[in-house]
């Protein structure tokens, strides 16, 4: 298991990948919910096998940060 940078917000799970400023990469668009699901501990009411970023057109949310965040 991956350890958790010292800047992550409490609330982050999981060590995510970074782009050479530091700042989070973007969640690939073609990851399944059901693993969004898992990792945060949500249910989004949507077939595991949909994919984050058809469901985030559906929704009109800019990004998994928003959608985890509620913005």
């Amino acid at each position: 298991m991956s350890k958790k940078c010292k800047n992550d917000a409490p609330w982050m799970r999981w060590y995510r990948s970074r782009n050479n400023d530091w700042r989070l990469r973007k969640k690939r668009n073609d990851t399944l919910l059901g693993t969004i699901e898992e990792q945060y501990d949500i249910d989004l009411w949507r077939r595991n096998d949909m994919k984050l970023g058809n469901y985030l057109d559906e929704k009109g949310i800019n990004s998994l940060n928003d959608l985890i965040t509620g913005k």
